[in-house]
């Protein structure tokens, strides 16, 4: 199968930190090729990938300060994919604002995988292409976009052999928190479950520009050279680290969260997981089994004092059967398979 993967420009394929999105089309991309598909990703110059690579910029958007207008870069992207699309049979676009107003000039089966949610303002475009081929990336994002044309749920993957299993965390122990410094993530809820609980707490993560003022009144105030410490933006080593030596890994979200990448890592170094039930959680925890699914900061306190009931292993064996990249390339391969099935047969 000729297939076309293209990627955000705002981060490298795979990233060196920050980039969920990056990295699942990294996995997904490298699976694709090692099954033998003939694969083009579409992503910034410096992406490294065993496909073909078409790159629209040198270096990725975000942090670069020679790029003045992004939009730019998105343009040409575009128009490198459509220079060559009578090579594929097939297109996957990634895109947080995908191309949908020139889905007509896509003459190739075309899927849409949405990485975050529908907010108000993504509904106002997505809403207008209900028939075009969408996929989600958990039941629980189609909530937010029920009218749209979703022909299958496939659930993010990565390698779990990059996450090592960890059986006795560190001594003495801690918390970890993961991800961006935002309120919708919800890093002032981990410091006050953390101060509540009476452990340590580590956090990482990047820190956009239009949340630095919430990192630094709600977050950064609190720290301290002794519980609570803040990492910075962490490499996949340091990631690693971070998560698989916890006792369990926070995850307090505000927002309807799409999947949760973070879970599904902290589960595979055996790190379980405490999180608010909001989106997708109940999808990817079994709570009292991985972790524990929580209403509040309260609730999570308690959850704090009952980790040790879970069995680290067993979260380990959770990412193993449900969220490889084996198992999401299997369940793309299916989806490309049935709109090519379904696509209107050229003529001879």
């Amino acid at each position: 199968m000729r297939i076309a993967q293209v990627a955000p420009l705002w981060e490298r394929v795979p990233p060196p930190a920050y980039g969920g999105i990056e990295l699942i089309v990294s996995f997904l991309t490298d699976e694709l090729v090692r099954r033998k598909h003939d694969v083009t990703l579409f992503a910034s110059g410096d992406s490294l990938t065993q496909a073909e690579l078409v790159a629209a910029i040198a270096e990725p958007i975000r942090g670069n300060d020679a790029i003045e207008e992004p939009m730019v870069y998105e343009m040409i992207q575009l128009q490198q994919l459509l220079e060559r699309i009578e090579s594929f049979d097939v297109v996957h676009i990634h895109k947080w604002i995908p191309p949908l107003p020139i889905a007509h000039l896509i003459k190739r089966p075309t899927v849409y995988t949405m990485h975050s949610n529908f907010g108000k303002d993504h509904r106002k475009l997505y809403l207008r292409y209900p028939n075009q081929n969408f996929v989600s990336i958990s039941k629980a994002q189609q909530e937010l976009a029920p009218q749209l044309n979703y022909i299958a749920t496939v659930y993010n993957g990565i390698d779990p052999d990059r996450f090592p299993f960890v059986e006795q965390p560190q001594d003495p122990p801690y918390l970890a928190f993961l991800g961006r410094m935002s309120p919708s993530k919800g890093p002032h809820h981990a410091i006050a479950i953390a101060k509540k609980a009476g452990l340590p707490l580590r956090l990482a993560g990047k820190v956009d520009s239009k949340d630095r003022d919430y990192f630094e009144q709600e977050v950064a105030a609190h720290f301290d050279d002794d519980q609570i410490q803040f990492l910075g933006e962490a490499s996949h080593e340091e990631k690693t680290q971070l998560l698989s030596q916890a006792i369990a890994t926070l995850f307090p979200i505000t927002w309807h969260e799409p999947f949760g990448l973070v879970m599904v890592e902290s589960m595979a170094t055996g790190t379980p997981v405490i999180a608010m039930g909001m989106g997708a959680v109940p999808e990817v925890i079994e709570s009292g089994k991985t972790g524990f699914i929580c209403d509040d900061v309260e609730d999570m306190v308690k959850a704090v004092s009952q980790i040790d009931q879970i069995d680290r292993l067993r979260c380990r064996q959770r990412v193993q059967q449900h969220f490889s990249y084996e198992a999401m390339t299997d369940g793309y391969l299916a989806v490309y398979e049935r709109v090519l099935a379904s696509a209107p047969q050229k003529v001879a």
